[in-house]
């Protein structure tokens, strides 16, 4: 029986992620918070890759876990050294240092690695065809840090909300009550996943990890981690709506009539199987989550 707490090194905890690991972590690990301005951790800019180096190997923690990247999908794509210095660089550079350090890496990735074009959820060993700058850089980070050699597990999620940051959820509750009508893009399916969910299941895997520390650990590598089910962004609006006190007219709309600048997979729904077999791990349905989500935020 291990009685020590391990300690982590988490990055990003001022993002939706990272921001509901700081609560969940607390209760099993030492947490060592980081921050690109420094509030609420300590500052570090994952771009400085002499700083990083110096921070990680002084806090030398057991676990290393990356909730830091460049998320705007739109962006990116005139961003495009700044999303692979965060998405791919920084990544790469944790995992040597885990090798260094005889730590553990737990690095997010996003069901933008696929093409959309699957008439299935998509399985880990399914063939990766990012649309994206975002999508592109985000797998080359999964490609980087698992060659690096490290003990590394990378969960890959998608449509993040929650009640902290910028997200889907928050924008449409602000809309609802700015607006009598709405048009929401109803041709692209994926899983809403709760952040706090994705933060509770981490901590469950760390705890794992650290119980079977002397026996036999679950294998790491590559794992889907997502909400069950699935919906449209327009079904996602929809349910949002249903559970506030307002009144708007949302219409369904097509990805055609509402043109971006970063193409976005028309199907990324994850088959979270694997998961489930080696952690014993399956998040909530998505509707489910997001009640319980916004009945925290409207209470």
């Amino acid at each position: 029986m291990i009685d020590n707490k391990p300690k982590v090194l988490l990055l990003g905890s001022d993002g939706q992620v990272g921001w509901e690991l700081q609560r969940t972590l607390g209760v099993i690990s030492e947490v060592v918070n980081t921050t690109l301005s420094g509030q609420g951790g300590l500052p570090l800019d994952l771009l400085d890759a002499k700083a990083v180096r110096e921070t990680v190997r002084q806090i030398a923690p057991d676990y290393i876990i990356n909730a830091a990247a460049h998320t705007a999908v739109d962006k990116a794509e005139t961003e495009v050294d700044l999303s692979r210095r965060l998405n791919a660089d920084a990544p790469e550079l944790l995992g040597q240092l885990a090798v260094e350090l005889g730590a553990k890496v737990i690095h997010y990735s996003t069901d933008f690695v696929f093409s959309g074009t699957s008439d299935r959820p998509y399985r880990e060993e399914d063939a990766a065809s990012p649309l994206s700058v975002y999508g592109q850089t985000k797998l080359e980070g999964e490609q980087r840090l698992l060659a690096t050699g490290a003990d590394a597990l990378v969960l890959r999620t998608s449509w993040v909300y929650g009640n902290y940051g910028h997200n889907f959820m928050l924008t449409m509750m602000r809309l609802f009550r700015e607006k009598g009508q709405l048009s929401v893009v109803d041709d692209q399916i994926g899983a809403p996943t709760w952040s706090r969910m994705i933060a509770e299941a981490t901590a469950q895997i760390v705890h794992q990890l650290r119980m079977s520390a002397e026996g036999a650990a679950p294998q790491l590598g590559l794992y889907h981690m997502t909400a069950a089910g699935e919906t449209s962004w327009f079904g996602f609006a929809q349910s949002i709506l249903e559970l506030m006190d307002v009144s708007c007219n949302v219409q369904p709309t097509s990805t055609e009539n509402y043109p971006t600048p970063a193409k976005r997979p028309a199907y990324s729904v994850l088959d979270n199987s694997k998961l489930n077999q080696a952690f014993g791990l399956q998040l909530p349905d998505w509707q489910d989550s997001l009640q319980q989500c916004m009945a925290d935020r409207l209470t």
